[in-house]
């Protein structure tokens, strides 16, 4: 899975800007492939964080999927597809792929809610103070079995229909 790591906030809507050109494969049916070809993991230091702003962010994820969007129209791809932005908590990360399925059908083991507010989630990750850190109180305790409340809650995800489609 292709990694994206860098420390200026231009590198970033760079890199952003350039998943648009970047293998792109469609296996319906083989989510695994696809996921392997076509995740992106995204991020930034506390102070290019501070320096971006979410509309330039937000911006440049609208760019990528439109550049998708003609990329899989290109391809000739008849099926639906969705090209979709989450901020991963956890490892302090934005990442972003896109599937050949509806946006209420993405490869997720968890829950999720489909969005189109790509400003909250880009907010999330930009304000995240402590990037990839959990809180203790927030982690399962495995003798228990307790799941967290963060857990149980959907997290959001902004999808767009890149496919021929229409979902």
């Amino acid at each position: 899975m292709p990694w994206l790591r860098r420390d200026t906030s231009e590198v970033l809507l760079t890199w952003i800007a350039e998943v648009a050109d970047e293998a792109l494969r469609l296996e319906p049916g083989d989510w695994r492939v696809e996921w392997e070809t076509n995740t992106w993991w995204l991020g930034a230091a506390d102070e290019d964080r501070q320096a971006l702003t979410v509309p330039e962010v937000v911006a440049a994820f609208e760019r990528t999927a439109e550049g998708i969007r003609l990329r899989v129209r290109a391809m000739g791809f008849a099926g639906a597809a969705t090209f979709y932005v989450w901020h991963d908590e956890q490892a302090g990360q934005l990442r972003c792929s896109t599937a050949s399925v509806a946006a209420d059908q993405l490869p997720f083991g968890g829950a999720y809610v489909p969005s189109d507010d790509l400003g909250l989630i880009v907010e999330g990750f930009l304000s995240d103070g402590e990037p990839g850190a959990v809180a203790w109180e927030d982690l399962e305790d495995e003798q228990s079995g307790a799941v967290s409340e963060a857990e149980a809650t959907p997290f959001p995800v902004w999808v767009r229909n890149v496919g021929a489609v229409v979902h």
